[in-house]
């Protein structure tokens, strides 16, 4: 259950049914008039948020920006609607409401749900019958000057998707290789004493044939994988500067007669 602490800071945050949905935005809070506990908050429902339903406070809980309550969705939008007298509830319908929710009334004659937090999170102090900014028997002499001011955050979501691709393309390559290649030369030798045995070796007159084998290299070529290099796709953050502007309510307090202005 809420407590008075919890209360003034859980408008606006994002309300979850107890099976995980997203139901809308805390509207409103409303205080017991005689103890000044938080009793109900409304949360907005329908198309747009368009709509106020009205949800137990018993059972609800605050987990970061986020309100847990006990009741499905479609429980919370079927919720009885209610007509506000001011920012009081009726103990007809908070009887209603209690019993549409399955929760025991605990009410006693009097309007039991007193106290609202508004927009700009200040409670209505219970069992008072004018607003806190309003003169009247059950004020005091102050009035109350309020100012809405943006609260920023960040939230984290996908912006793109990055993928590591192999594929294979062909080149042609060029390499100059020598190559060896052997020719016949013709060569002549005068008859010398060193030689005349072998050059008159044989008959004096005939006919011969000699053959020479001529070798030449020939390019082979072959091809070997090696590995080049590693890639490796990672993440890297980097801060930017943004700027958020949005209009922001004031509230002025002005007087008007024959008065003294101390401020």
């Amino acid at each position: 259950m809420l407590n008075e602490n919890e209360a003034q800071d859980v408008i606006g945050r994002t309300a979850y049914s107890g099976e995980g949905e997203k139901i809308g935005k805390v509207g409103q809070v409303f205080l017991d008039d005689r103890t000044g506990r938080p009793e109900f908050i409304t949360v907005n429902t329908g198309l747009f948020g368009t709509s106020e339903s009205f949800v137990p406070v018993d059972g609800a809980t605050v987990t970061g920006d986020d309100v847990s309550v006990p009741y499905s969705k479609t429980k919370i939008k079927d919720a009885p609607r209610v007509e506000l007298d001011g920012n009081h509830l009726d103990e007809s319908d908070e009887r209603r409401l209690y019993d549409y929710y399955d929760r025991g009334f605990a009410g006693s004659g009097d309007a039991a749900a007193g106290g609202t937090y508004d927009g700009d999170q200040h409670g209505v102090a219970a069992g008072t019958s004018e607003g806190y900014d309003t003169s009247g028997p059950n004020t005091d002499q102050a009035m109350t000057r309020s100012e809405e001011h943006l609260r920023v955050g960040t939230t984290t979501e996908a912006a793109g998707r990055v993928r590591l691709r192999k594929y294979v393309t062909t080149e042609t390559e060029t390499v100059d290789v020598p190559v060896r290649k052997e020719r016949a030369v013709l060569e002549t030798e005068p008859i010398t004493g060193a030689n005349v045995d072998a050059a008159t070796a044989g008959p004096d007159i005939s006919e011969e044939e000699h053959e020479v084998v001529l070798n030449e290299e020939r390019v082979v070529v072959d091809k070997v994988t090696e590995p080049v290099e590693r890639v490796r796709l990672g993440t890297e953050t980097v801060t930017e500067q943004e700027t958020v502007s949005d209009d922001v309510r004031e509230e002025h307090i002005e007087v008007e007669g024959d008065v003294e202005d101390r401020r």
